[in-house]
């Protein structure tokens, strides 16, 4: 029955909009994480090419040019908003659409009427599991967007994913595949990209591709080894649609950080650096404490918390137990409890901090409430060098409470606290 009602409204904005995805080529990323990232990477492609690009994210819109900040909280927009922005693309003169698909929105039938001729797959980790009820319901979800193609679309898929298999089993007219581990992927149809090698700096990554029996050297200012396979994703939408491979490689080395994803504050007076990244769920965490610790040998101070609302409480304990094993200290605070009760959250957190076997013995951790002061704890604590991973909220500017929205910016307010210091 839920269903249903679902469809009526898809279908309803489909007429009302008169089925805007008709004029326009749609790419769909999907995946557990990067699917922010990869959009905006496919954006920056297409645009240097000379296309007239529209995109729809968790954080950004765009038309062309013209770009404004996503507020909803939603990562992929209800049918009513969803349909209204691709027509309003289609009547800028856009030739694409990029979307932010996510496993929510296809459960809601939000993908429903949209002709997508591209389906991007990140990756797939355990997330929206109370949601989806199971991590299996999880990944068929994820599928519907392959499944759209109706076999004349063009699939893309990393191959270092070990659910590659599953989202290269749909149909479609070209499958292209990129990793880094796989090269010896049995694909039906030859499109590969495969890195051969890669280097990771403070301020970026260089890599060489090899595809079509070449090699192709590649600069981003894209932080951490996960960013180098969201930019494999969009070289690959990028060549799927005739795109010079130059022009592929000039559009990612003007590419910038997106904002809030490992978004970098630097504080030259104390030589303090805090990175500030959306990720709130164990795989995107270790990500990021990865990616750190493969830059610097500083310590980590991690300030972290867990989002409410029911969602998936199973995975707060272990953000906590990445956060103690990767840090020197850690500090656990607010997030978007919703109208769950903050400090119970919190709490959940703090038992992986405790219960995990590999924390150092010395490890101090602290619980603090008011995220602002949990802020200003992390700098207290911080010496030359070291960086302070704040993470879950990323370039959000507000934050979800018990009767609705408060302002908040995690990176204004680190600069803030950083201003406070000096």
């Amino acid at each position: 029955m839920l269903l249903f009602y679902h469809k009526i409204l898809a279908v309803c904005a489909n007429l009302f909009y008169f089925f805007p995805s008709r004029h326009l080529k749609v790419i769909g990323v999907t995946g557990t994480n990067g699917k922010t990232t990869t959009c905006n990477l496919i954006w920056q492609i297409l645009t240097e090419s000379g296309f007239k690009v529209g995109l729809t994210t968790s954080i950004n819109f765009k038309i062309g040019e013209k770009s404004w900040v996503n507020l909803t909280k939603q990562g992929m927009q209800g049918r009513f908003r969803l349909q209204q922005l691709l027509r309003q693309m289609a009547r800028a003169g856009c030739q694409y659409a990029v979307i932010e698909t996510t496993s929510e929105g296809i459960k809601q039938c939000r993908h429903w009427g949209i002709n997508y001729k591209v389906a991007v797959f990140t990756n797939l980790t355990p997330e929206h599991i109370e949601a989806h009820r199971s991590f299996e319901n999880y990944k068929q979800a994820k599928g519907q967007l392959f499944a759209a193609l109706k076999g004349k679309g063009i699939s893309i898929v990393n191959l270092d994913d070990e659910h590659a298999g599953y989202f290269l089993g749909f149909g479609a007219k070209e499958k292209w595949g990129y990793g880094m581990e796989h090269e010896t992927w049995n694909m039906e149809q030859n499109y590969r990209l495969l890195i051969t090698n890669y280097q990771l700096f403070s301020k970026g990554a260089e890599f060489a591709v090899q595809y079509d029996g070449q090699e192709y050297q590649f600069k981003t200012n894209l932080l951490g080894q996960f960013n180098i396979y969201n930019c494999l994703a969009a070289i690959a939408v990028g060549l799927s649609q005739k795109i010079e491979m130059k022009v592929i490689q000039e559009a990612l080395e003007k590419t910038k950080p997106v904002a809030g994803r490992m978004e970098v504050i630097y504080d030259k007076n104390r030589d303090l650096t805090v990175i500030v990244d959306y990720a709130h769920d164990p795989a995107a965490l270790e990500n990021v404490y990865e990616a750190i610790k493969s830059l610097e040998k500083a310590n980590i101070i991690a300030v972290l918390g867990a989002v409410g609302g029911g969602r998936d409480k199973a995975k707060r304990p272990k953000l906590g137990a990445l956060a103690s094993k990767y840090a020197q200290y850690v500090i656990i605070t607010n997030e978007d409890p919703y109208d769950d009760d903050p400090r119970e959250i919190m709490n959940q957190v703090e038992a992986g901090v405790k219960d995990d076997p590999k924390r150092k013995i010395n490890q101090n951790y602290w619980m603090i409430l008011d995220r602002r002061e949990a802020i200003k704890k992390a700098v207290e604590l911080a010496c030359s060098g070291d960086i302070i991973a704040l993470t879950g909220k990323g370039c959000e500017e507000v934050m979800a409470v018990k009767g609705g929205f408060i302002p908040w910016d995690d990176r204004k307010v680190a600069r803030e606290v950083l201003e406070q210091k000096n």
